[in-house]
């Protein structure tokens, strides 16, 4: 009997322990599984930028929901960008997505009801530009006469700034003259700063901000659009997403070869921004070389936007109403033939202002009704391409696959000089580059990157180490309501709010008058062709005396001096090229530090201080 008990211990036991390790197994098993679910969750997670819900197991595994309902899971964030449940403002959510686009639509409804319809929206808008815009199309389908449109250039502009996990900002540039710079107004009824809360609504929806950098200068600097053209990257920033222009007055309708040089070189930017102009008068005709470069650069969404023609596409009768002599776009006059102030104006409460704000034209410079065209132009035309945009991103969601690998910025495809068709215009010597221009500019405002810089006089490379180097930078200090106008700084004078009228524009330059100055030295950047420039402030024909006829400075180039023979009054005579391209022998053709270096010397003392505003090289 204790044989037999003993037995039926043991088989007790051993049942136990195989019930035990069946029991282990199983919950490891569990664990295993839910394990490769949770993995599987992560893995959806990885690079995402949403918070997802922890937890899930093999149930939602075998569900196998569209990948954007996990990752861009539904976040508290307010419309400015940057709440705290979510860190990175740019990543472009469903949530997103939508309130984008209900902010679009509100944009647009808006535009079509202040013009008096859709039709008459897009004939004032849309229409008066050299090649009239045509977003009536589904870009999620196969649209091959479309793909290489202006349309689909700027789809896909606006598609990669709202995808790109860190971009924050959507961010356009203006060069020009005192029209961008907004002149004979308040800078706060500029177009660019009226666009810039017009479209605020729709960027702040996407959890980024848009900015508009206005680097427009007046002419009392001697500039003109054959030079500031160069200075693309350092006026305004590189990373811009579009480039504004406007040289109206200054043009006489023959800038096409700056026009051309501007489209090749900001396809050679990180974004490849489009180029767009602002002329403030009528269409040029077909046969006109402007034309001609917006049908052969459409793949680069070039083009340029006409203000005189698109209140005429209203079909306004302004010939009539001259005749009994009513001049709209004579100086002051208040009143568009549609409106009589601009919307913002229609809540203005001091009749002055009222009455300013409805101004067309202040002179040959827009007033704020002209500049309300403009900004609703280009707004309008905008937000459709960003309508059609987020329609491309959202089939993409809704096919399980990830935007980002279409449209994030990454993606972009590189373009080089050769990828670019033959130009029509302009030299090849110096538009067909893979390097878009540099330029240090002491001229304000600019907002990117400067290209040669000054030497510390004291640095272990500098070649002219030991010679006196006591050049000084000089600004020039206008006041608050300088270029402002007399209508809006006799309203402003008095109001707190007075500083919305500052302009940014200034003159500057680096400046010596003695010998005891001695030299300033550049180092220069990395060069494609060789060219550099300097030029003088401040006058639109100061060269020759600053420079061509000063007998009392010497120009070198790696510290051999340049023959004044060499040098010609180049892009214009506020400039002088001292070099065309690069030296091919001698000690001028050599860099054993890696870099080239100008040097500009006093020789003498001068009666007129030279001062020296750019240094263009390419």
């Amino acid at each position: 009997e204790s044989g037999g008990q003993s037995s039926w211990t043991c088989r007790l036991i051993t049942v136990l322990f195989l019930l035990a390790l069946a029991g282990v197994y199983h919950l490891g098993l569990q664990e295993v599984l839910a394990g490769v679910a949770g993995v599987y969750h992560l893995g959806l997670q990885e690079g995402k930028n949403e918070v997802v819900e922890e937890g899930g197991g093999l149930e939602d595994v075998e569900k196998r929901e569209p990948w954007h309902k996990k990752i861009f899971a539904p976040v508290s964030k307010d419309k400015g960008g940057g709440g705290d449940d979510e860190k990175n403002v740019g990543s472009f959510t469903l949530q997103r997505l939508t309130a984008t686009r209900e902010e679009c639509n509100k944009l647009v409804s808006s535009l079509d009801e202040y013009y008096s319809s859709k039709d008459q929206a897009v004939r004032m808008l849309m229409k008066p530009w050299l090649a009239a815009w045509d977003f009536d199309f589904d870009p999620t389908s196969d649209q091959t006469e479309k793909q290489d449109s202006a349309e689909a250039k700027l789809i896909d502009t606006m598609a990669r700034a709202l995808v790109t996990d860190d971009q924050t900002k959507f961010l356009m540039g203006g060069i020009g003259s005192s029209v961008m710079a907004g002149h004979d107004n308040c800078h706060y009824d500029s177009y660019q700063t009226q666009m810039e809360r017009f479209w605020s609504p729709v960027w702040q929806a996407a959890g980024m901000e848009f900015v508009f950098q206005n680097a427009g200068e007046g002419g009392g600097c001697g500039d003109s659009y054959e030079n500031q053209h160069f200075c693309v990257k350092q006026n305004i920033s590189p990373d811009v997403d579009i480039v504004h222009y406007s040289w109206t007055y200054f043009e006489g309708g023959n800038a096409h070869p700056q026009h051309e040089d501007l489209i090749r070189w900001t396809q050679m930017l990180p974004k490849q921004p489009p180029v767009h102009i602002l002329n403030t008068g009528t269409l040029p005709a077909d046969s006109h070389p402007y034309t001609q470069l917006a049908k052969y650069y459409p793949i680069y969404a070039f083009n340029a936007f006409y203000m005189r023609a698109g209140f005429n596409n209203g079909g306004h009768d302004y010939d009539t109403e001259k005749a009994n002599g009513i001049d709209r776009f004579g100086w002051g006059y208040s009143g568009d033939g549609y409106h009589n102030v601009t919307r913002y104006g229609e809540l203005e409460k001091d009749e002055a202002r009222k009455t300013s704000l409805g101004v067309v034209m202040r002179n040959w410079h827009p007033g704020p009704m002209g500049f309300q065209l403009t900004s609703d132009a280009y707004t309008y035309v905008y937000t459709h391409a960003l309508l059609k945009a987020l329609d491309l991103i959202e089939k993409d969601m809704n096919d399980g696959n990830d935007p980002r690998e279409t449209w994030a910025a990454s993606e972009r495809p590189l373009l080089l000089k050769d990828d670019l068709p033959e130009p029509k215009f302009c030299d090849p010597e110096y538009c067909v580059v893979d390097e878009v221009p540099g330029c240090l500019n002491y001229e304000l405002p600019t907002f990117g990157n400067w290209g040669a810089r000054v030497e510390d006089p004291d640095d272990g490379l500098n070649p002219y180490a030991g010679q006196p180097q006591n050049w000084e930078v000089w600004h020039d200090s206008p006041g608050l309501f300088n270029m402002v106008g007399k209508q809006d700084t006799a309203i402003f004078s008095k109001r707190e709010d007075r500083e919305i009228c500052r302009h940014l524009d200034a003159c500057g330059g680096i400046s010596a008058q003695k010998a005891s100055d001695g030299m300033v030295v550049f180092r220069l950047p990395k060069m494609e062709v060789g060219l550099v420039v300097i030029c003088g402030c401040c006058g639109k024909k100061v060269g020759e005396e600053l420079f061509v006829n000063n007998e009392n400075i010497e120009i070198s180039y790696n510290t051999v001096p340049i023959d004044r023979k060499e040098w010609d009054l180049w892009p214009n005579q506020k400039c002088v090229r001292v070099l065309k391209r690069f030296p091919t022998s001698g000690r001028m053709s050599e860099t054993p530090t890696g870099h080239a270096y100008l040097g500009v010397k006093v020789l003498n003392d001068m009666d007129k201080m030279v001062r020296i505003s750019h240094v263009i090289t390419l």
